[in-house]
């Protein structure tokens, strides 16, 4: 059984001996550090279809690395599908698991063997998060199967339990899941915000300051783990429609699960998801720590997400994705959810038709929404060079066990 630790608990550095944590900039005068990746991010986030996006003020003294998106191996996506992944009950085969992701992970990386093919991302010393999607829980969250595989494989590269951690913003949706039964003693399992809207487990020196609304609190907070403990991170999202973002894959989990006050983006019909995911996501050091990211297609939402109030919504997709590029992987990720609308005769994620458009309306109407989704935020993340977004030029490998 693994432990279960909180946010105080857990925010020691890591273990003499393992690898450090990114340092904080000392060659560059810290104001002057600010200022550029400010500037650094009113440049990317030039004239879009909806305008100038807001002004964001990132707030890091962390430099940018050369790991991190789009990290080893840009524009390559490994999709392994497999039929025998999940029953009719939507339970799911730890035995098919396993051999997808490894035959996923060889592709991926050329390597030799599993083993080999886990160590070209990590080695004995690093001290590892891997970021979980918890929001549809009980129901539709990242399969225990898949990160209990995880943590086997990451164990057997001589990592040892206490070094890895399985993480999500809320304490009370990764607790409803039962992790700890598919992971061995010593792994930490850890929500940030036991009790909602509490800041103790972010770091009050790491975010980006924006105001949307003219809301009270402009900041958001990046996770005190990933500035200070972790050195590398594992990215686990889950296939699922989104109706803000329109969809909530790679980098919006990686992006509004790793900060504080994130909800704030969206008021009646309008969301800033548009710019705001990919400004989150391109933070220093969640950037660079993030190195690998394995998104959970076993099963999956097509309407009504990131939550999973309906059965009828849910999917099994039966197929899971891995690559270092988000915005590649989050590209395929329309396609998936795009397919499976037009199955169902609901709207397409793209549509901004004002009839489609009910603030307030309840997830049982698939042609209806509270907002003006905006998946456009996987080509502007694109554009702010986190990864490749033209699906002519991204490397798609298919695969069956």
């Amino acid at each position: 059984m693994a432990d279960t630790a909180d946010s105080k608990s857990a925010g020691a550095k890591p273990r003499e001996g393992s690898s450090p944590s990114f340092p904080t900039t000392h060659s560059m005068d810290r104001r002057k550090f600010l200022q550029l990746a400010a500037a650094s991010a009113a440049a990317a986030h030039a004239q879009g279809p909806r305008g100038k996006a807001p002004e964001y003020n990132i707030v890091s003294a962390y430099e940018q690395q050369q790991s991190g998106f789009p990290g080893q191996f840009p524009a390559k996506v490994v999709c392994v599908s497999s039929d025998r992944s999940v029953g009719a009950d939507s339970a799911v085969d730890q035995a098919a698991v396993r051999e997808m992701l490894d035959r996923g992970m060889l592709s991926l990386t050329g390597a030799k063997d599993s083993k080999a093919a886990w160590a070209t991302f990590f080695q004995r010393g690093d001290v590892i998060g891997v970021k979980l999607n918890c929001s549809g829980a009980p129901a539709i969250q990242s399969s225990p199967e898949i990160a209990g595989e995880v943590v086997k494989s990451l164990m057997d590269l001589g990592i040892p339990g206490p070094q890895i951690y399985l993480y999500d913003r809320f304490a009370d949706q990764i607790e409803s899941i039962g992790y700890g039964k598919f992971v061995p003693e010593g792994v930490k399992i850890i929500g940030i915000e036991k009790v909602r809207d509490s800041l103790e487990g972010y770091d009050p020196k790491t975010y980006v300051e924006v105001n949307f609304f003219g809301e009270e609190n402009t900041r958001s907070m990046l996770v005190s783990l990933v500035a200070k403990t972790f050195t590398k991170i594992i990215n686990l999202p889950v296939m699922k429609e989104h109706g803000a973002a329109g969809v909530t894959g790679c980098l919006k989990n990686i992006a509004y699960g790793n900060f504080s006050n994130v909800a704030r983006s969206h008021q009646g019909a309008l969301t800033h998801t548009y710019s705001f995911i990919g400004t989150l996501a391109g933070v220093e050091p969640l950037r660079s720590k993030t190195v690998l990211n394995i998104m959970d297609g076993l099963n999956g939402i097509w309407h009504g997400g990131p939550f999973s109030i309906l059965p009828e919504y849910r999917f099994s997709p039966k197929q899971i994705m891995l690559g270092t590029d988000p915005v590649a992987m989050d590209r395929l990720l329309i396609d998936v959810i795009e397919a499976k609308r037009k199955q169902e005769n609901a709207v397409s994620l793209w549509d901004r038709g004002k009839e489609h458009i009910q603030p307030g309306t309840d997830v049982t109407k698939p042609n209806f929404n509270h907002f003006v989704r905006e998946p456009g935020h996987i080509e502007m993340a694109g554009n702010m060079g986190l990864g490749e977004c033209d699906k002519a030029k991204i490397k798609k490998i298919d695969l069956s066990v």
